[in-house]
């Protein structure tokens, strides 16, 4: 067997190729039933001080790249990773995500999405400063063409699968995360030292910009919100708004506190809690994250197929033990190499979420059978 390694000709280490559906061929009943049978689960998780849920997530393909241009398709191939799922043995059901592009926030200040073959668009950031941001006009979110497209995408979720199917906000980014699609992200960290009070102001502005986006898309969505989102195992019983905060950890936790940290509380206070993404290593920020005065989860990959930069298990396991706060733990891998991951994370009063992605439904049985062995017999 060859050597373990994070495979570069991936274009989506998580993603699945699946047959896509269209959405008057979905059983929209039995998918209903399917994920209603999870949620009195979910729920005792939520209310308990410690628990293990699994979770396997399948991923279409294509749908957080240049897929997301066609919302029509990207439903189909969506609702072809739901049937793709069921026969997987699992505590939390999939769900849908109107996904279109990161890069929105920049479409307030009259920047447009750029279309490359085969990629998710991107934006150009055109400010030079924080203080052009403040000093620019600027419409919300929703009445932008980026905005007006997604939420037209959300509206022909909602008609194709009428609330009988779990649906999450688009993609959603922390503040920071924002400014970098305003701002080269070297300009950005010299205003951290420059011009720190207008780079809050600019990352404030971000976050209200945010908050009414994420109010037009929860009209739309209703009763069938999946929280957190995006990357997290998500459920209509979970709380908190899942915000991708990658670029955090590239600044001290000092800095951070004092620019950021309120203003990603606040967004998580109009969404029932923050929960926090980073792709790669962030240890470092582990007493950070845990500081958020309303934490609920914490997402990171956990092994080298997940992420060529994956975290070390027991750092995470130790800091997170007791604290009431779930890890919604990624491990792409075979059965054994994700258990042993899932192993080392595990402690008495964790709460762990172990997100799988075991080629085969048998390999996944068997998975999901050490995993809630390893939860029972935890003293």
């Amino acid at each position: 067997m060859g050597e373990v390694k994070f495979d570069t000709s991936l274009r989506d280490s998580q993603g699945t190729e699946v047959a896509p559906i269209e959405p008057e061929k979905f059983d929209l009943n039995g998918y209903a039933e399917y994920e209603a049978g999870m949620l009195e689960k979910n729920k005792a998780f939520t209310e308990a001080d410690q628990g293990l849920l699994v979770y396997r997530r399948v991923r279409a393909n294509g749908v957080f790249y240049d897929k997301c241009r066609d919302y029509k398709e990207s439903l189909a191939l969506q609702l072809g990773a739901l049937k793709a799922s069921m026969p997987y043995k699992a505590d939390i059901a999939n769900f849908l995500e109107p996904w279109y592009g990161i890069g929105y926030i920049a479409s307030c200040f009259g920047s447009r999405y750029r279309w490359l073959p085969e990629q998710a668009p991107s934006v150009e950031a055109k400010f030079k400063s924080a203080q052009e941001i403040l000093d620019s006009d600027y419409v919300p979110i929703a009445q932008t063409p980026e905005g007006k497209y997604n939420l037209e995408m959300i509206e022909y979720f909602m008609d194709k699968t009428k609330g009988k199917v779990p649906v999450s906000f688009s993609d959603l980014q922390s503040p920071m995360n924002m400014l970098t699609y305003l701002l080269p992200v070297t300009d950005m960290f010299m205003e951290v030292y420059e011009d720190p009070d207008a780079l809050k102001g600019a990352a404030r502005l971000c976050s209200e910009l945010l908050i009414d986006f994420m109010k037009e898309q929860q009209k739309l969505i209703g009763d069938a919100l999946a929280r957190p989102g995006h990357g997290f195992a998500s459920s209509r019983v979970f709380q908190g708004a899942g915000l991708s905060d990658d670029t955090s950890i590239m600044l001290s936790e000092d800095d951070y506190d004092e620019l950021f940290k309120e203003l990603d509380e606040m967004i998580g206070d109009e969404f029932g809690g923050f929960v926090y993404h980073s792709c790669g290593i962030w240890e470092k920020k582990i007493n950070m994250v845990k500081g958020y005065r309303n934490i609920r989860c914490a997402d990171g990959a956990f092994t080298i197929e997940t992420d060529p930069s994956p975290n070390n298990p027991e750092d995470f396991a130790d800091a997170f033990k007791g604290t009431g706060i779930v890890l919604n733990a990624r491990a792409v891998g075979n059965a054994e190499n994700s258990f042993a991951a899932f192993e080392k994370l595990w402690r008495p009063k964790q709460k762990l979420i172990c997100v799988t992605y075991c080629k085969t439904v048998e390999e996944q049985e068997e998975l999901y059978r050490r995993l809630h062995e390893m939860e029972v017999n935890t003293p």
